[in-house]
């Protein structure tokens, strides 16, 4: 039986995650997957998959990048196209921000994909003990320069840990599984720069 990757909502659900759940709904029709296909692709229960799209829960983290690698696509493409076209300029009120409440992640598109740009930029927070891990990179290649600007970050890459210190910058690209632990007493906060191959 496969483990349901998902949160419940509360009572007062976003519109991000009805408009995440259409999205994915509209991705797995255009590959012409049913339910079953997309959990074999993907490793997910058939059950998840469809709440899902319902929009009867949120995913998690390790969910969306599950799902993210099957369509090829990056975290922050995905939550971007489930936006209006992105303006050249994002206030910080306009970024869009999504929570995986279990895992004590925040995550801030703070500059989305956008047409013709191959990077993006976005800021995590890991509440204390945060430990996230995901089985493979959403794009295969994928470069990654991740700067913390508070706390102490440990990212695990290739079989090798780097603890990262406020200020300290890691530049990899990503090929398989990664993990990043919040290895302070206190709250992570780091930006990510994302580069598509």
């Amino acid at each position: 039986m496969k483990r349901d990757d998902v949160i419940a909502l509360d009572p007062v659900s976003t519109g991000l995650d009805a408009r995440l759940g259409t999205r994915l709904a509209e991705l797995r029709a255009e590959q012409g997957w049913s339910l079953g296909e997309l959990a074999e692709r993907s490793g997910l229960s058939k059950s998840t998959l469809s709440r899902t799209e319902r929009a009867e829960t949120s995913p998690t983290a390790a969910l969306l990048n599950r799902l993210c690698g099957v369509y090829g696509r990056t975290m922050s493409q995905l939550l971007s196209e489930v936006e209006a076209a992105p303006a050249p300029v994002l206030r910080a009120a306009e970024q869009q921000v999504w929570e995986d409440r279990a895992a004590g992640f925040v995550r801030r598109s703070v500059s989305p994909p956008h047409g013709g740009l191959r990077g993006e930029l976005v800021e995590g927070r890991l509440a204390a003990g945060a430990d996230i891990s995901y089985d493979r990179p959403p794009v295969p290649g994928l470069e990654q320069h991740l700067w913390v600007l508070d706390g102490t970050l440990a990212v695990t890459a290739e079989d090798t840990e780097h603890l990262l210190d406020t200020g300290d910058c890691l530049r990899l690209r990503v090929w398989g599984p990664t993990r990043f632990r919040c290895a302070g007493p206190g709250e992570t906060r780091y930006v990510l720069a994302v580069v598509r191959p």
